[in-house]
Protein backbone atom coordinates (compact mmCIF):
# COMPACT_ATOMS: atom_id res chain seq x y z
CA UNK A 1 0.00 0.00 0.00
CA UNK A 2 1.39 3.48 -0.67
CA UNK A 3 1.57 6.28 1.67
CA UNK A 4 -1.24 8.24 1.85
CA UNK A 5 -0.03 11.98 0.66
CA UNK A 6 -0.86 14.05 3.54
CA UNK A 7 1.28 12.33 6.25
CA UNK A 8 4.12 14.12 7.71
CA UNK A 9 7.18 13.12 9.28
CA UNK A 10 7.76 12.52 12.80
CA UNK A 11 9.94 15.25 13.08
CA UNK A 12 7.13 17.68 11.79
CA UNK A 13 4.64 16.20 13.97
CA UNK A 14 6.81 16.53 17.29
CA UNK A 15 7.51 20.35 15.96
CA UNK A 16 3.93 20.68 15.65
CA UNK A 17 3.15 19.74 19.21
CA UNK A 18 5.52 21.56 20.85
CA UNK A 19 4.69 24.64 19.52
CA UNK A 20 0.92 24.36 20.81
CA UNK A 21 2.29 23.15 24.24
CA UNK A 22 4.71 25.71 24.51
CA UNK A 23 1.75 28.65 23.02
CA UNK A 24 -1.90 27.50 23.81
CA UNK A 25 -0.63 24.72 26.22
CA UNK A 26 1.01 27.21 28.30
CA UNK A 27 -1.81 29.53 28.13
CA UNK A 28 -4.80 26.85 29.09
CA UNK A 29 -2.36 25.44 32.12
CA UNK A 30 -2.13 29.35 33.59
CA UNK A 31 -5.69 30.27 33.24
CA UNK A 32 -7.04 26.31 34.59
CA UNK A 33 -4.10 25.88 36.90
CA UNK A 34 -3.26 22.33 35.46
CA UNK A 35 -1.99 20.93 32.66
CA UNK A 36 -4.92 19.79 30.27
CA UNK A 37 -5.18 16.74 27.86
CA UNK A 38 -3.80 17.14 24.48
CA UNK A 39 -3.83 13.69 22.99
CA UNK A 40 -6.89 11.52 22.45
CA UNK A 41 -6.52 7.69 21.67
CA UNK A 42 -9.10 5.40 19.50
CA UNK A 43 -8.68 2.06 18.82
CA UNK A 44 -8.86 1.32 14.69
CA UNK A 45 -12.07 -1.21 15.30
CA UNK A 46 -13.47 1.67 17.11
CA UNK A 47 -12.68 4.37 14.17
CA UNK A 48 -13.58 1.46 11.55
CA UNK A 49 -16.95 1.30 13.16
CA UNK A 50 -17.74 4.67 12.72
CA UNK A 51 -16.52 5.29 9.51
CA UNK A 52 -18.31 2.32 8.23
CA UNK A 53 -21.29 3.82 10.20
CA UNK A 54 -21.02 7.13 9.05
CA UNK A 55 -20.71 5.80 5.22
CA UNK A 56 -23.47 3.44 5.38
CA UNK A 57 -26.18 6.50 6.99
CA UNK A 58 -24.52 8.97 4.77
CA UNK A 59 -25.29 5.99 1.64
CA UNK A 60 -28.97 5.73 2.61
CA UNK A 61 -29.13 9.90 2.23
CA UNK A 62 -27.57 10.16 -0.90
CA UNK A 63 -24.83 11.64 0.39
CA UNK A 64 -21.56 10.49 -2.21
CA UNK A 65 -18.55 11.95 -0.49
CA UNK A 66 -19.10 12.13 3.42
CA UNK A 67 -15.91 13.38 5.50
CA UNK A 68 -15.43 14.03 9.21
CA UNK A 69 -14.74 16.84 10.81
CA UNK A 70 -12.96 16.84 14.47
CA UNK A 71 -13.90 19.26 16.76
CA UNK A 72 -12.11 19.70 20.25
CA UNK A 73 -14.36 20.55 23.17
CA UNK A 74 -14.61 20.41 27.25
CA UNK A 75 -16.34 17.97 29.98
CA UNK A 76 -17.68 20.21 32.49
CA UNK A 77 -16.14 21.07 35.52
CA UNK A 78 -17.32 18.95 38.99
CA UNK A 79 -16.24 18.61 42.24
CA UNK A 80 -14.84 15.57 41.53
CA UNK A 81 -12.96 16.17 38.29
CA UNK A 82 -11.55 18.87 36.31
CA UNK A 83 -12.61 20.45 32.96
CA UNK A 84 -10.43 18.04 30.57
CA UNK A 85 -10.48 18.91 26.81
CA UNK A 86 -12.22 16.28 24.83
CA UNK A 87 -12.44 15.54 20.77
CA UNK A 88 -15.09 14.50 19.13
CA UNK A 89 -15.83 13.49 15.75
CA UNK A 90 -18.60 14.62 13.32
CA UNK A 91 -19.62 13.34 10.11
CA UNK A 92 -20.01 15.79 6.87
CA UNK A 93 -21.29 15.77 3.79
CA UNK A 94 -20.31 17.54 0.44
CA UNK A 95 -21.13 20.88 0.00
CA UNK A 96 -24.30 21.94 -3.16
CA UNK A 97 -24.39 25.24 -5.48
CA UNK A 98 -23.26 28.29 -5.16
CA UNK A 99 -21.35 27.08 -1.43
CA UNK A 100 -18.82 24.64 -3.12
CA UNK A 101 -16.02 26.34 -3.65
CA UNK A 102 -12.28 24.66 -5.33
CA UNK A 103 -9.66 24.33 -2.89
CA UNK A 104 -12.24 25.60 0.51
CA UNK A 105 -13.10 23.16 2.96
CA UNK A 106 -17.06 23.98 2.60
CA UNK A 107 -18.89 20.89 3.47
CA UNK A 108 -21.31 21.07 6.42
CA UNK A 109 -21.63 19.17 8.84
CA UNK A 110 -24.52 16.23 8.57
CA UNK A 111 -26.45 16.85 11.77
CA UNK A 112 -28.67 13.89 11.09
CA UNK A 113 -25.71 11.66 11.66
CA UNK A 114 -24.81 11.56 15.56
CA UNK A 115 -21.24 12.38 16.30
CA UNK A 116 -18.55 10.17 18.38
CA UNK A 117 -16.90 10.82 20.93
CA UNK A 118 -14.31 8.76 23.16
CA UNK A 119 -13.34 9.50 26.57
CA UNK A 120 -9.32 8.45 25.87
CA UNK A 121 -7.25 10.87 26.72
CA UNK A 122 -4.14 11.12 28.23
CA UNK A 123 -3.91 12.86 32.47
CA UNK A 124 -1.78 13.45 32.18
CA UNK A 125 -1.21 13.94 28.25
CA UNK A 126 1.96 11.93 27.26
CA UNK A 127 4.44 13.93 24.45
CA UNK A 128 4.82 12.88 20.68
Amino acid sequence: MKKPKKCISVEEARKEQDEWVKTRGKDIREAEGYEDTREFWYSLDELQEYLDYVREKSKEQGVEKPGIRFYLGAYPKTKEKKSYTTMFLSPTKEAQGDTESAGEDSDPNNYEIEPMNIIQGGEPPMNY
